[in-house]
């Protein structure tokens, strides 16, 4: 039997459609108001100003509307966490996106967490984290969170099996760990210091590349009828695994292009008409806001 393609870019597609009927509801309760994203980038990085525009254009296709907010490379850790504050106070933005990496000079982790948890739509704070392990109401990393929607779009079990997860970043391994593990998948986390990770892997039901490094995960490693999801991305259009020698007898995977991609950036719009749909619905429990 064939391997599933888990096409997250078929499915990116059906969910915008759902969204752009979502954003219409928004616009008619609030008398013209849309759902807005704000995008911060730091310096001038070729691939950074790709995917912001990449999320621009995706905001455009549902009838969002997005704030790009550009930033020279020397900007400090204080100037961002200053433009972060304004864009937290700033009724009219429901969701906050920092593209990754910011300069290095730049306190990262500081900046990710002076984002408003109702805003973090990305799902990059360590509150928003600490909220989607233990279960409660968050908005969870866009990457991992696609990647459970495509999971469960194409209806595969996740309750009692093995899943590896390979790499532990805190906005992809660790989230990612985390979903599994709520929806009740046993689950271990390596990386690239694991001893014995080819043994770990082949014991796999479900494989998750998240290491950053290309085809780092061997196609041997890989047990036959395993599911895998390889959200690495490298030139020649390759991932974290040898997925070309892995396809014929895997039991479903994710194309690279086309497959983890797609997701990440519809599950960042997604939560943004979320927020703004909590925001329609009136004030409730004022969201926390991690300001230090």
């Amino acid at each position: 039997m064939a391997a599933t393609v888990l096409d997250g870019k078929r499915l990116a597609r059906q969910i915008e459609n759902e969204l752009k009927h979502r954003v219409a509801r928004i616009r008619r309760s609030t008398g013209g108001r849309i759902p807005v994203l704000a995008t911060i980038l730091v310096g001038d990085d070729p691939a950074s100003a790709t995917y912001v525009r990449m999320k621009g254009n995706a905001c455009k296709r549902v009838g969002m509307d997005s704030s790009r907010i550009l930033l020279p490379e020397e900007t400090t850790t204080r100037e961002l966490l200053a433009e972060i504050d304004r864009l937290n106070d700033d009724p009219r933005v429901h969701g906050i996106l920092l593209q990754h990496p910011v300069p290095g000079h730049v306190d990262e982790r500081a900046c990710f967490d002076r984002i408003s948890t109702g805003k973090d739509v990305d799902g990059v704070t360590a509150h928003g984290f600490g909220l989607m392990a233990m279960g409660a109401s968050a908005y969870g990393a866009a990457t991992p969170a696609g990647i459970m929607k495509l999971l469960s779009h194409y209806q595969i079990p996740l309750e009692g099996r093995n899943a590896v997860v390979v790499g532990r970043s805190p906005i992809l391994g660790k989230p990612m760990a985390m979903m599994l593990l709520n929806a009740n998948a046993t689950v271990t986390i390596c990386h690239s210091r694991t001893r014995n990770l080819s043994c770990i892997v082949r014991a796999a039901d479900i494989v998750v590349g998240a290491v950053g490094r290309r085809e780092f995960i061997r196609a041997d490693w890989i047990s036959d009828n395993a599911v895998i999801i390889d959200a690495g991305y490298h030139p020649g259009s390759v991932g974290d695994v040898e997925l070309s020698a892995v396809v014929r007898r895997c039991a479903a995977y994710t194309p690279v292009p086309g497959g983890v991609g797609p997701m990440t950036i519809t599950t960042l719009i997604a939560q943004t008409v979320e927020s703004a749909e909590v925001d329609a619905a009136g004030p409730g429990p004022a969201p926390a806001n991690e300001r230090g």
